[in-house]
């Protein structure tokens, strides 16, 4: 295990610290201009997210946001302040304003590009671009293979691992039972299928979302005083180095921009080519549509939710100086929910729930793989092998689990890109 950890540090810190921070940012900026600053109709994007009297849209609204509200909103943001300094909640949340504009290309694209499959189902994904609008079958294969390795790693093992260090810590529950909790309670949703998938996302992901904002926008009225302090912070650091704060590393601006922008990418998913995959199946949307309501899944899990996690972090460590001393990396939120009566433990309810829902979406997004690599025979094989992973990855090591969720983002980042420049003529902003 020690040398595929040394061996992920070393191409992590290859990737990030250079190429794919440049072509991530190049493409975000590349589809704002082209789309004609496609952000500026987010109210149209926001208004089709909140009509959840369109079923079918609202369903696959939340399975993105499920599989995207996952423990990077949490545990992800924390580790970039704690290794990236205050300025990586700057770049994270820019990585959610410009990526807005990649998921929409990649949403509209893989609407354009969907397929009806035997049984009446509209099938889509990037696989699909790949295959049918650049007639290259074997990168489209080689997209789903990565998003079915991905699937066991992004979405399940990362998960996993945070719900069993979190109960751990808040109830000293064994690593193994817990991944014997999450095998039965996962698996109670995933085995019935898609539309049990859907439907429970669409119930579980507001509520979720609705509790954790409450309590952050709580704790920044009690840091109300720290909270300009904490702004100018997060943005003076974002591109000069900075001292250490309360006990975490201070940040250089190559470090704040290589941590914000990697997870902010991981919390998101813009440029790595999932979201759209939750929209395929609805026949109501026009590419248009669908694409606006996968901008709109960005907005709430980057710009909106893992802006307000960093805010509380750095404003609860300018109001108490050496706070994090007796947290790791990984905690430093609890670090900052600790101030409130029983924070912690709400903390600790609200990452599992983030997490529990993101093994929900992620196993629906890998099934979405199977399905073309080896058709709707082999989703019941599949369905059981998640389900394997996730025992494995409540007992794995989580930086181990980190570092490997990284690099396959980059795997699936190179594709993903590559569809959509190659594409680009092909994707329409929005008429009006």
């Amino acid at each position: 295990m020690s040398l595929l950890y040394d061996f992920l540090c070393k191409a992590n810190r290859f990737l990030w610290n250079g190429p794919l921070l440049i072509l991530l940012l190049g493409t975000h900026l590349f589809f704002t201009f082209r789309l004609r600053m496609v952000q500026r109709h987010l109210p149209t994007a926001l208004r089709f997210s909140g009509n959840g009297s369109e079923k079918q849209g609202f369903r696959s609204l939340t399975t993105a946001l499920a599989a995207t509200l996952g423990t990077g909103n949490i545990v992800g943001v924390s580790s970039a302040v704690a290794l990236g300094g205050p300025g990586a909640v700057f770049w994270c949340w820019m990585t959610g304003i410009l990526g807005m504009a990649t998921a929409y290309a990649e949403c509209y694209l893989c609407m354009l590009y969907r397929k009806e499959a035997g049984d009446g189902t509209l099938r889509g994904g990037i696989m699909y671009v790949l295959e049918h609008g650049l007639s290259n079958k074997t990168a489209g294969r080689l997209f789903a293979v990565l998003l079915l390795v991905s699937s066991f790693g992004i979405g399940c093992s990362t998960q996993a691992g945070t719900v069993s260090e979190t109960l751990s810590d808040i109830a000293g529950i064994s690593p193994v039972f817990t991944g014997l909790l999450l095998v039965f309670f996962v698996g109670y949703v995933i085995l019935h299928g898609s539309d049990t998938i859907r439907s429970f996302c669409s119930r579980l992901v507001p509520a979720m979302a609705l509790v954790y904002l409450a309590a952050c926008l709580l704790l920044l009225i009690l840091n109300h005083a720290y909270l300009l302090p904490a702004l100018r912070l997060i943005l003076t650091s974002a591109f000069t180095p900075t001292a250490a704060l309360g006990g975490i590393a201070g940040g250089s601006f190559l470090f704040s921009a290589r941590y914000g922008i990697a997870r902010g990418l991981f919390t998101n998913e813009a440029g790595i080519g999932t979201s759209p995959l939750a929209f395929a199946e609805n026949k109501k949307s026009s590419p248009e549509q669908a694409a606006l309501l996968s901008m709109s899944a960005v907005f709430w899990d980057t710009i909106i939710l893992c802006a307000l996690t960093g805010i509380v972090i750095v404003s609860s460590l300018l109001r108490t100086p050496g706070l994090a001393t007796s947290y790791t990396a990984t905690t430093l939120t609890s670090a900052a929910f600790s101030i409130l009566p029983c924070g912690e433990l709400i903390l600790g309810i609200s990452l599992i729930a983030f997490a529990y829902a993101t093994l929900i979406g992620w196993s629906y997004f890998g099934a979405q793989a199977v399905h073309y690599l080896f058709g709707a025979s082999a989703l019941p094989t599949y369905r059981l092998c998640y389900l394997g992973m996730v025992f494995l990855g409540s007992v794995l090591s989580l930086p181990l689990i980190w570092e490997m969720t990284d690099f396959l983002n980059a795997c699936m980042v190179l594709p993903n890109i590559f569809a959509l420049f190659s594409l680009w003529r092909d994707i329409q902003p929005p008429k009006a």
